[in-house]
């Protein structure tokens, strides 16, 4: 019977940890889409970090707009002025941007995003890596800084499982 006991404790405190660390500190979810193809494949698993604050550009984060979550990489900053000229040129504080593992060009969406824009002190605008199609900054606006679940720090790819 003590040993029984003591395996329903140490069972209880092992839940515990597990829901601490996914409910706090990290987070799992599955890529849903094409968007961030070919970084991340549609089904492939994210597993993301929820305290990291640090965010700079090129971060891949996990955030939720109008209650639905998407995945995007971060391409501007606070306080950065962002442009997408008509030539589908992503323009960073009056600079081109090149992006080296971007193989879509980066078209004007149909929005109420007007350009140039200014990031406020808690805003990021987020781009998808497969630009054409995808539901990103260019459609919403930028991105509040409480609106970003987490930071992705690793991949499981679907076709590894």
């Amino acid at each position: 019977m003590r040993a029984l006991r003591n395996f329903l404790v140490r069972l209880f405190l092992l839940i515990t940890v597990i829901g601490i660390l996914f409910g706090v500190v990290f987070g799992l979810t599955p890529m849903a889409n094409a968007d961030m193809q070919p970084a991340v494949c549609a089904g492939d698993l994210m597993l993301y970090y929820r305290l990291d604050k640090n965010l700079k550009s090129d971060d891949v984060v996990v955030f939720q707009k109008e209650g639905i979550q998407y995945t995007g990489r971060i391409v501007a900053v606070p306080g950065d002025v962002v442009e997408i000229t008509n030539e589908s040129d992503l323009m960073v504080n009056e600079s081109t941007v090149t992006e080296e593992n971007i193989f879509y060009t980066t078209p004007v969406y149909d929005s109420e995003v007007e350009y140039p824009l200014t990031l406020k002190e808690d805003q990021y605008f987020i781009l998808c890596d497969n630009r054409e199609g995808a539901k990103d900054s260019r459609s919403f606006g930028a991105v509040d800084t409480s609106e970003i679940k987490g930071k992705v720090i690793t991949i499981v790819r679907r076709s590894g499982i």
